[in-house]
């Protein structure tokens, strides 16, 4: 590849290709005025499909294609992408997003205008109709649960929030950094696999004295999780044990201990008794599990 790229967009693909196809086709049609190149990390699909998106982009220079045999997780193939990344700003990108603009411009611009601003994402909309609002912006984490919200969640997009604003958290759908950030910071960290990766690598962001940032101006469109499924054992169990995971990295004191002893002895059985009642024994058996395997990484 030639030119240096401004950008480096990364996406990890994992039996996605239909979704990651549609990425590329977004970025190719409305990223024009921007140097960049698209780095694919297929996250160990059940077929090479970094091979089947070559097949479908052949003479496109700007896609750099990186096929794992193991699947690393969110945090893991989004690391592999960063470091074969050459760009000076680095977005991490959802496969299952895309742009309907070139607004992504916006992104830049937030990190160039303003040093103290270390991560920026954008507004995220739902991608079926009637396309509401998924993201702007987050509220904090309350200490003990380890519950928040998404600012306009669901909401009908009226521009009722348009001002940009400091945000306790990026989204990792979408969250544009500039390489330095990531040199000071380190990689995202690894210990998670799938969920509350972000929030973690967030708040050593903002420990290392950057401010995290909402920037309305831009806008992706999201088609949330099709790799895991909304109510799938697999989200159940990993968000189950990596609540407990970031409550021990992330908490101090006795909040750290409240918050795990909040977690099993009410969230926990909670969550269990709700599966129960809905007859879905896999999703019971997927938070004891989670339970289970936090205390196995102490």
């Amino acid at each position: 590849m030639g030119t240096k790229p401004e950008l480096s967009v990364i996406t990890v693909n994992y039996n996605g290709y239909g979704d990651t196809v549609a990425l590329i086709d977004s970025l190719r049609k409305y990223l024009a005025d921007i140097p960049f190149e698209a780095i694919v990390v297929d996250n160990a699909s059940r077929t090479d499909e970094a091979e089947a998106i070559r097949r479908h982009f052949p003479d496109e220079e700007r896609l750099v294609l990186i096929r794992s045999e193991r699947n690393l997780g969110f945090a893991g193939g989004n690391n592999l992408g960063i470091g074969a990344a050459r760009g000076d700003y680095l977005l991490l990108l959802n496969n299952d997003a895309f742009v309907e603009d070139g607004s992504l411009r916006e992104l830049i611009a937030v990190l160039e205008n303003d040093s103290r601003i270390g991560c920026v994402s954008p507004k995220i909309r739902f991608a079926d109709s009637p396309r509401d609002i998924q993201f702007a912006g987050y509220t904090p984490l309350s200490r003990i649960t380890l519950r928040n919200s998404l600012i306009g969640f669901g909401e009908p997009d009226r521009g009722q929030y348009q001002a940009p604003h400091v945000t306790p958290y990026c989204h990792g759908a979408a969250m544009m950094f500039r390489r330095e950030t990531v040199e000071r910071v380190g990689p995202m960290p690894e210990a998670y696999f799938l969920y509350y990766e972000e929030l973690d690598w967030c708040v050593r962001i903002a420990q290392a004295g950057y401010l995290l940032w909402y920037e309305p101006k831009a806008t992706v469109f999201h088609r949330e999780s099709r790799s895991a499924g909304q109510n799938s054992p697999l989200r159940t169990y990993y968000l189950t044990r990596n609540r407990l995971l970031f409550a021990r990295r992330n908490l101090k004191g006795a909040y750290r201990w409240l918050s795990i002893l909040y977690q099993t002895a009410v969230a926990v059985p909670k969550a269990c008794l709700a599966a129960t009642l809905k007859g879905d024994r896999r999703n019971v058996s997927a938070v004891l599990r989670g339970w289970r395997d936090f205390w196995k990484i102490l």
